[in-house]
């Protein structure tokens, strides 16, 4: 197995609220500016904001709102003197309307400076040079509520196709946040029709995810605080209902009012995603803070994977690429790709390499238990510790601090030898 992926960036390490239903107008200065907000337009957090960037600065921002209503937020690239600047905000405040919320970009970095802005209400000040990030987060942080607690973290699971073992996978994994990362969890089992975790956990709860998603008018925190199943100290399920009774044409958005919650409630939202493509499949998908893709070693998990992994490369510019792994791997007289030439295709290390079992995970499976149950410290369980907190970004920090330290051991080393 493989623990290795690639780094997440430091301005990705933490987890950004979705910006809700706003107006957002720029008034730039630099076409670098420009170009930086434009492009965390497009960022997923960003899509339900109505945007326009446009050049001109604050001279232009204040021309334009003579006759006009401002947005809910406001950024204004400053290249001038901060006096020609403090001027326009002095002309601002009479035509800005009470709600509007104003970010400014400059690259005086000045703390009086700062505490001017902050005076004449300004809500946020960035030093250019910026990055996409850095505007994303400074619009959400804008409607953040204050003193809300952290945002939790929503990851999703996914099968390359059918009968890779995803749904074991998104389990167990929830299971090792929860037990032995100690990070509360909600376990949600999309797969309406035919999930299986409410087997797996030996749960069998009257209500469950279904309850949550076909009452978007009553959902609130209360509601999903009922609907959840306690499996363990730190970890709880939505479950599906697992019946036919009913089809699940769900709305592209259907979701999204669930994990908004959800995201309130607990830091880690583990998402067993069924292997169906529909639009709230996309949807849920593309808006998760981190994805992790299974695979069995075959070509059509290779091409599904890379299906997948390309559209998560386009659609998801500025966040970590999905995590991948191989499931299943050893199956007796079966031709398989090798977890080389597999990880080759993509240029990526796999995240685990997890050989076929069917004995273990079997007595797992029948007897309503997670492998760390049946095997406490057995190799598998061990890899789905590490998928978690690969998941979590735990490796990478533990990455960085060896980093700072390791070179101040061998000082220390040589200067004792010496």
């Amino acid at each position: 197995m493989s623990t290795e992926s690639s780094a997440l960036p430091e301005a990705l390490a933490d987890v950004i609220a979705p910006v809700p239903r706003i107006t957002l107008q720029a008034f730039c200065e630099s076409h670098d500016v420009a170009a930086a907000i434009q492009a965390a337009i497009s960022d997923r957090r960003m899509q339900k904001a109505v945007s326009k960037v446009q050049m001109g600065g604050p001279a232009a921002a204040v021309e334009a709102f003579q006759d006009a209503p401002t947005p809910n937020a406001l950024i204004l690239e400053n290249t001038q003197d901060p006096s020609v600047l403090l001027g326009y905000l002095d002309r601002l405040s009479d035509v800005c309307d009470p709600g509007t919320r104003v970010i400014v970009v400059g690259a005086v970095n000045d703390i009086a400076l700062y505490r001017e802005l902050t005076r004449k209400g300004v809500s946020d000040y960035l030093i250019t040079p910026i990055g996409v990030i850095d505007v994303v987060r400074a619009v959400s942080n804008l409607f953040g509520s204050p003193g809300a607690s952290s945002l939790g973290r929503t990851i999703s699971i996914v099968g390359a196709k059918g009968g890779v073992g995803a749904s074991t996978v998104a389990h167990n994994v929830a299971w090792a946040i929860s037990q032995s990362l100690a990070a509360s969890t909600v376990l949600v089992d999309l797969d309406l029709a035919f999930g299986t975790a409410g087997l797996d956990f030996n749960q069998d709860p009257p209500q469950g995810v279904a309850d949550a998603i076909f009452a978007p008018d009553r959902i609130d925190q209360a509601m999903v605080d009922r609907l959840l199943s306690r499996c363990s100290e730190n970890l709880s399920l939505l479950a599906a209902p697992a019946i036919l009774d009913k089809t699940y044409d769900l709305t592209e958005e259907a979701i999204d009012p669930l994990i908004e919650i959800l995201r309130g409630l607990v830091p880690t939202i583990v998402l067993d995603l069924p292997h169906i493509w529909s639009a709230w499949g996309r949807r849920v998908l593309m808006n998760s803070d981190d994805i992790l893709v299974v695979a069995t070693p075959d070509l059509a998990s290779l091409r599904n994977a890379k299906n997948i992994l390309d559209l998560c490369k386009q659609a998801r510019t500025h966040d970590r690429q999905p995590l991948l792994m191989l499931n299943q791997v050893g199956v007796p007289k079966r031709p398989e790709i090798s977890a080389t030439e597999f990880a080759k295709t993509f240029g990526v290390d796999l995240a685990a390499v997890m050989s076929f079992e069917p004995q273990l995970f079997g007595t797992a499976a029948n007897n309503g238990q997670m492998i760390a149950e049946v095997q406490p410290n057995g190799p598998v369980t061990q890899q789905f510790i590490q998928l978690a907190s690969g998941l979590m970004g735990r490796i990478e920090a533990r990455k960085t601090k060896r980093s700072l330290i390791e070179p101040l051991l061998a000082k220390l080393i040589r200067r004792k030898a010496s």
